[in-house]
């Protein structure tokens, strides 16, 4: 089995909890994106009985990166300016009739997205409702990094897939982003499965954001 060489000290796990006060720009897991003016929200096309639309992608997370830099010892990440995470997660978070439902394996590239902006100065909050008026994400929670092993599971920056099948898959890729099942949020992905958000370290390094894939895996 081949398994990209990153040492343990890459890797940085994300905590989340509810939060009492506002995170306008700051880092948050849910809630609202704040992105630049020049920045536009992504969306995926779906088609259902015909008709063609297209629908928001949910928004995961915006992660200051200069929280980051004591964490990230071997500078794999940008250092200042926002990271946003979008994914069609509906389906995995109970609206089974939506139509944007992504298969198993590698994702179209339209069903997620990875963007920085290299600042976050002058954001501005993007609200994504319902057809009955409502916020459409989970309210926002506050995100605390740490150290981890290579060998956690959870939700962590960097590193390489928890789940043996999906390093050798992806055998030369990174995990930016590993997405963990939660019962709180009433996240599921058919079971015991993960949502990898997948780089090569040459992209990584280059800051090439738009080569990110996404592998969804389920036992």
């Amino acid at each position: 089995m081949k398994h990209h060489n990153t040492q343990s000290e890459d890797m940085i796990q994300i905590n989340t909890r509810p939060a009492s006060d506002s995170l306008t720009g700051q880092s948050k897991w849910w809630g609202e994106a704040d992105m630049p003016e020049w920045m536009d929200y992504p969306e995926v096309t779906v088609t259902e009985d015909g008709d063609t639309w297209d629908e928001p992608l949910t928004f995961v997370c915006q992660i200051r990166c200069d929280e980051l830099a004591t964490l990230d010892t071997k500078g794999l990440l940008p250092h200042e300016g926002m990271l946003y995470f979008f994914a069609a997660l509906d389906y995995f978070l109970g609206d089974i009739d939506t139509p944007a439902y992504p298969c198993m394996g590698l994702w179209p590239k339209d069903y997620f997205r990875v963007l920085y902006s290299p600042s976050c100065d002058d954001l501005r909050t993007h609200y994504v409702v319902d057809e009955d008026g409502e916020p459409a994400n989970l309210p926002a929670e506050n995100i605390r990094f740490s150290k981890c092993s290579d060998s956690c599971d959870g939700i962590r920056l960097l590193g390489v897939p928890y789940i043996e099948e999906v390093r050798e898959d992806m055998p030369d890729s990174i995990s930016l982003l590993q997405i963990d099942e939660c019962d709180r949020w009433y996240l599921n992905f058919h079971d015991c499965g993960t949502l990898n958000f997948l780089i090569t370290p040459d992209d990584l390094r280059a800051q090439r954001w738009d080569q990110t894939e996404c592998y969804l895996f389920s036992f």
